[in-house]
């Protein structure tokens, strides 16, 4: 529970060391392009290959324009040029002759062919392996931390991003509800940290409010201090669940409840006294639960810790910019010309409201943090309220407001244990993690050879759990099944643990061939299979994957990449062998290729905030 002080966030924001990998001096040179960085991205320089290639037939193109317009093919071609969208005087096809006639190979490019309006571009074989594997190698030699550092594009270089997820409230279980929040934020938090932003990771809990009051007065009913230390969360909850039905039935109940939230908003020390001590307890216990996830926040907040002054702030500014009207003691922002109805800004009781505690809180966290970007991952059920957000900070006419984003996504169906219960998210791990053990113990030689089966288990369930949320498009609604999620064939979680732990299979049963040479060492030329050139081909994408997710905000693209790859490795995998192969150098190659699979579906399973294991 690592909390970022003012005084540390306006520190020198952090300088990248430059990538370990260059591009060696024996290939032709290639000009700069801004935008690409081929010590970080292997296909980028085939890329500015093919673009200087199609550039000099056709001027006057330039590199840069025609870099733009390399895309991957499709249909097994590598790269395509769509010779329409360069708006060039004369006929496509004579334009395509101009580019074949004057082509010759090198060692970037070997072979073009003209299909209709398009050109298509094969990268040499033996340049793409080569390359490829020494990049991987130079860029994954941080084996300790385990970082996803591999496809780092450094696009942020310098820059800070505040990433508000989770967000819990106190008092009430950590349910599935929150799942989706968490295992996004926590997928941007590494995407950018690897994209080389400074990332502040920052769970802004739900520990303000009337229901507070309620808790309170239902706690000196309920309340029991053993079970509380036990777990604080739970047994609030409980707490909360009891005298929010007798509140139903008794309005002095509520009253008595809105009496003692005022005096909490009022300071009232004695009123304060117990929910500190709940606060506190229920922050450890999530801890708890965010560790089992491998999730961790660098802040824990709430809407408790917005000052009041800086609520009062935000009134005064919008009073003195005309932007207040008053509705029966409420106050209200009228926002009906940008379409967003009219935003509450404080209750007619003279409470505050979230919106007025979410304005406050941004102004607060700019002060201490100045940072580049924030993004809140927050469900698209709250879409409107956070367009009146941003859109009031906006009309404030602070500048950074444009710097906000708003990351949705949809909701989760029918997530319920296998009995078909409601239920919180420990439950569903602690289910998901007795099948899978189950399921480990069928094979009782590979489950003795396991150190910690237990863990192990958690782990593939975990990884079920979020492979199944992260599939598809964040802004989708989906159903949570439990036979897909547990299940080891298809796109589904324990597929993919089971794919890396085949891949570092590999080191033990050939330990005749270690220490593997250098990647420039090996002899890459005789890895002729199609399978391996699609491996390759795969691997080197992964920078560009990368860098699209940091566009998108999408897991949806990490994950497909991460399903190709595996498929790609199950298919090679009984004819592309290692063990049994006699000739030690096309083994050792073949060794060197699927290690480099290891290291780079291992870094895509960081991203998405999975631990990749070894043995299951």
């Amino acid at each position: 529970m690592a909390s970022t002080s003012a005084e540390s966030s306006t520190a020198n924001k952090p300088t990248l060391a430059p990538s370990p990998f260059v591009v060696p001096t024996d290939l032709p040179a290639l000009p700069e392009v801004a935008g690409t960085d081929p010590t970080r991205c292997v296909l980028d320089s085939f890329r500015i290959a093919i673009a200087k290639v199609v550039a000099d037939a056709l001027e006057p193109l330039t590199v840069e324009q025609v870099y733009q317009g390399v895309d991957y093919g499709k249909k097994g071609e590598d790269f395509t040029v769509a010779l329409p969208r360069f708006k060039l005087p004369g006929k496509i096809d004579e334009l395509a002759k101009k580019v074949i006639g004057k082509f010759q190979p090198d060692e970037w490019v070997e072979s073009v062919t003209h299909d209709r309006a398009f050109l298509h571009f094969r990268c040499r074989t033996s340049t793409l392996m080569r390359l490829t594997l020494d990049q991987i190698h130079a860029l994954t030699y941080d084996t300790v931390s385990k970082q996803p550092e591999y496809g780092s594009n450094f696009l942020g270089e310098g820059k800070r991003v505040i990433i508000e997820y989770s967000s819990p409230n106190i008092a009430k279980s950590f349910h599935v509800g929150h799942l989706r929040s968490t295992i996004i934020g926590a997928f941007l938090a590494n995407l950018y940290k690897a994209c080389g932003w400074e990332v502040i990771s920052m769970n802004y809990l739900g520990d303000w409010g009337t229901q507070f009051g309620l808790i309170a007065v239902g706690f000196e009913k309920y309340g029991n201090q053993e079970a509380l230390e036990k777990d604080a969360i739970q047994h609030l909850f409980e707490v909360y669940v009891k005298i929010s039905a007798e509140a139903e039935k008794d309005p002095a109940v509520r009253d008595e409840a809105a009496a003692w939230f005022r005096r909490m908003e009022d300071g009232d020390e004695e009123a304060l006294k117990n929910w500190r001590v709940w606060r506190k307890l229920s922050v450890g216990k999530y801890a708890e639960e965010y560790a089992r996830l491998n999730v961790h926040f660098d802040v824990y907040t709430g809407e408790s810790e917005v000052p009041q002054a800086a609520m009062d702030a935000a009134l005064g500014r919008l009073r003195e910019l005309a932007l207040i009207e008053e509705d029966n003691g409420a106050l209200r922002v009228n926002l009906e010309k940008h379409k967003l109805g009219k935003a509450v800004v404080r209750k007619r009781d003279g409470t505050s409201i979230y919106l007025t505690r979410d304005i406050g809180g941004a102004v607060n966290r700019y002060d201490q943090y100045k940072f580049d970007k924030m993004i809140y991952v927050i469900s698209a059920q709250q879409d409107m309220h956070v367009a009146q957000f941003f859109k009031v900070l906006e009309l404030m006419g602070y500048e950074w407001a444009k710097s906000l984003e708003h990351v949705n996504y949809g909701l989760v169906l029918g997530m319920s244990t296998r009995r078909g219960t409601v239920v919180f998210l420990d439950q569903i791990i602690r289910e998901a993690s007795t099948v899978m053990h189950d399921q480990m113990r069928k094979n009782e030689e590979k489950y003795n050879a396991v150190e910690n089966p237990e863990f192990v288990a958690t782990e593939i369930g975990i990884t079920g759990v979020k492979i199944q949320d992260m599939a598809a498009k964040r802004i989708n609604n989906y159903s949570f099944n439990w036979d897909r999620m547990l299940s080891f064939e298809g796109d589904t979680g324990p597929y993919l643990q089971y794919a890396h732990v085949r891949l570092s299979s590999i080191e033990r049963k050939n330990p005749e061939l270690l220490p593997l040479p250098a990647p420039s060492q090996l002899n890459t030329d005789l890895l002729v299979e199609p399978q391996t050139r699609e491996i390759i081909f795969l691997l080197g994408s992964y920078p560009d994957v990368v860098k699209t997710a940091l566009k998108t905000h999408e897991p949806s693209g990490i994950v497909t990449f991460a399903f190709r790859l595996s498929h790609g490795i199950s298919s090679a995998w009984e004819t592309v062998i290692v063990k049994g192969e006699q000739d030690k150098e096309k083994a050792k190659a073949r060794m060197a290729l699927y290690l480099a699979a290891r290291d780079v579906l291992g870094a895509a399973l960081r991203l998405l905030s999975i631990k990749p294991l070894e043995r299951m």
